[in-house]
């Protein structure tokens, strides 16, 4: 792939105004720009011919791309990433967003799930696109661990945290469970379990399993092992990810990227790879943007992510927020909304403790 920041340096003046206000045209209308528009809006005076030529040498580097014969020039990807990176003017939170996400998070219920559900719909409201939030896991210490058989292919897993938290949740176990394999794994697990959190839990559990696998029976050895019911997420009701603004997506989207779109929905619907969603925060403090084939969520749709991690007290990073949206986001508006949402539910959640 080309070095865009090194290329970036090597435009002359004149390449770089016609790519900005080029992929500033597009990001505005979502249309192809011509020579002609760019002509009307360039602080130096040169001919729709020249202008051409200089579109013709972005489309060779890979900056731009025609999608029809004389209908102007969209940015590649990789002309949208070179932009993002070098010539995006990030404007000041506008008054009017921040009053409507402090309003949003000013409720005093002390649900924290209920405040994030309340965020996801401020941050599509204000975007005009689909919003993602990764709430925090519960990171009490547990105090008790119990299995109760609900059927032959469903069972639940009732987690007593430290703190007084209580989560019951259904999954689905290893074939030929019975009520004394669950009663071991229990056992097993609370043995392991006192005083830490599930995240601590899982990492000492599998050294455990090694060392005493000969005193444990087979059927609660796999229970333990598979681990689906503690940090899975299963059931609907503790999904970490949070998607608001569905039908967003769909207004913003001509035909041709309906398809694109319905892949989009199916994979959020699914919830899958919720921990790489918030990897991709955890590399850097701050915002980060990822443009279509760049984030492997979200590839097969093509759309853009804006995302930035939010933290507790201890500055750990604990969860993200993130708008989504076709590759033609506002992001210098969209930047600064989601820095300061995250920014803002990161001390709410510290306040509460």
């Amino acid at each position: 792939m080309t070095d865009a920041p090194k290329l970036l340096e090597e435009m002359n003046a004149r390449s770089r105004e016609v790519f900005r206000r080029l992929v500033e045209g597009y990001l505005e209308t979502g249309e192809p720009v011509g020579s002609r528009t760019l002509t009307r809006s360039l602080t130096e005076k040169v001919s729709p011919a020249t202008i051409r030529n200089v579109m013709s040498d972005l489309e060779f580097m890979g900056l731009l791309d025609s999608p029809h014969v004389s209908a102007g020039r969209i940015p590649t990807e990789q002309g949208l990433r070179m932009f993002v990176d070098g010539l995006l003017e990030v404007s000041e939170l506008d008054g009017t967003d921040r009053q409507k996400i402090d309003e949003t998070l000013g409720g005093a219920e002390p649900d924290v799930g209920q405040m994030l559900d309340r965020v996801g719909s401020a941050l599509s409201g204000i975007t005009a696109g689909a919003s993602l939030v990764l709430a925090p896991k519960h990171e009490a210490p547990i105090k008790h661990i119990e299995f109760v058989s609900l059927a032959h292919d469903r069972a639940l897993v009732v987690l007593v945290f430290a703190d007084g938290h209580v989560e019951n949740r259904v999954f689905t176990p290893p074939p030929g469970q019975t009520p004394s394999s669950m009663r071991e794994a229990a056992n097993f697990l609370n043995a392991l379990a006192e005083g830490r959190t599930i995240g601590e839990l899982r990492r000492v559990m599998v050294a455990e399993i090694k060392a005493r696998r000969q005193e444990l029976d087979v059927l609660a050895a796999e229970l333990v092992e598979s681990g689906a019911a503690l940090w899975e997420n299963e059931g609907e009701t503790y999904e970490r990810l949070i998607v608001r603004g569905r039908s967003n997506l769909l207004d913003a989207s001509d035909q041709a990227d309906l398809d694109r779109i319905r892949t989009l929905f199916d994979d959020l619907e699914r919830k899958r790879d919720i921990a790489d969603f918030l990897e991709l925060a955890e590399d850097g403090e701050g915002v980060r943007i990822f443009i279509g084939s760049e984030n492997k969520l979200f590839s097969l749709s093509g759309s853009s992510l804006v995302v930035s991690p939010y933290m507790n007290a201890d500055r750990k990073i604990i969860g993200a927020v993130g708008v989504i949206g076709p590759t033609r986001l506002n992001y210098g508006r969209i930047v600064p909304i989601v820095d300061y949402t995250a920014q803002l539910v990161g001390k709410l959640i510290a306040g509460r403790g």
